[in-house]
């Protein structure tokens, strides 16, 4: 199985938040990237970050 990783600002545009936003909500612990290259950039696969964010709202209703 591959992943398709994606930047933090592809990964924002597939969820309609900016860039910054998704950067703050990663660094709050609120979502955690597919993985971190080894000069600090966040990749994302945007399936499991739309499941974390589901789970984040079902958890606050």
């Amino acid at each position: 199985m591959t992943s398709n990783y994606v930047s933090t600002g592809d990964a924002a545009k597939a969820i309609g938040v900016d860039r910054r936003t998704l950067q703050r909500w990663a660094a709050e612990g609120v979502v955690e990237p597919a993985l971190v290259t080894p000069g600090g950039h966040q990749r994302w696969d945007v399936d499991d970050l739309k499941e974390q964010l589901r789970k984040m709202r079902r958890s606050d209703s």
